[in-house]
């Protein structure tokens, strides 16, 4: 549940540091409880500063190339200077937030491939930096989110993938520099679909739903999207059947454009 390891940059005899979890299971717009445990070595240190986040690996775009990239996107400092005495445990307890914008890593009780967020550690001594290892967490739906991913298996959908991508969706209510799309493969009554694209962004009220309609490329015709983003109250979603919703559109878009 945690990490431990030796920092080199404290030298021979330096401290080892530790960083436990409470709890794995979060959602978004909750709090991860913890705590940092430092364990002092032969010698005293002086630790200049301390601190706990939240990184994320994604997906970034350039020319014909895709790579990776780990992106802190909160952090929190944990007091000020503080000194590690010879042999003694120093402990600092933690809660991070978690940003309500955050993926979601976990889908009908099970990890989602490539989803890669947790929590990271970092000292600070005498001017360097020493990062930890990422200590994972499990990111659970919100009910809202939860009753649209809901519809989507009503309707026969079923998961396809899933990835956080660098960039900005326009129109949302996005801050993080980065977002999320779960990708669903079509039942055979949407036989003109290739997969649709679904994006949470939210916030502490509401979240904006973005949806991507891929059409099957035919043998003389490209391949199209179509969009939609509609937004759905974290606290009054309950009063809209959200499956009647999403077949209302995918019928009323493909029936437009005569891919269904």
């Amino acid at each position: 549940m945690g990490f431990k390891r030796l920092l080199a940059s404290l030298g021979a005899g330096g401290a080892s540091v530790e960083t436990e979890l409470s709890e794995l299971n979060v959602v978004p717009g909750g709090v991860v409880q913890g705590e940092v445990r430092i364990q002092g070595g032969s010698v005293d240190q002086q630790i200049e500063g301390l601190s706990v986040g939240l990184q994320a690996r994604v997906e970034v775009e350039g020319h014909d190339t895709e790579t990776k990239q780990d992106i802190e996107f909160t952090k929190l400092r944990l007091g000020g200077a503080f000194e590690v005495r010879a042999g003694a445990v120093h402990v600092v307890p933690f809660g991070l937030e978690i940003p309500w914008e955050t993926p979601i890593t976990m889908f009908a009780g099970h990890q989602l491939h490539g989803m890669n967020i947790g929590v990271t550690t970092e000292l600070e001594i005498a001017r360097a930096l020493d990062s930890g290892d990422l200590d994972p967490i499990n990111v659970h739906p919100l009910p809202a989110q939860q009753a649209i991913l809901d519809a989507f298996g009503q309707l026969g959908f079923g998961f396809r993938s899933a990835d956080m991508e660098r960039g900005h969706i326009r129109g949302t209510r996005q801050r993080l520099p980065f977002y999320q799309e779960i990708e669903f493969f079509p039942p055979q009554q949407y036989r003109g679909l290739n997969q649709v694209e679904l994006t949470f962004v939210a916030d502490d009220r509401e979240m904006d739903v973005v949806l991507e309609m891929d059409k099957k490329a035919g043998l003389f015709s490209e391949g199209s999207d179509s969009y939609r983003a509609f937004k759905v109250g974290l606290h009054d979603f309950q009063g809209t059947d959200w499956a009647a919703y999403l077949n209302q559109w995918l019928a009323q878009v493909g029936g437009q454009r005569n891919w269904l």
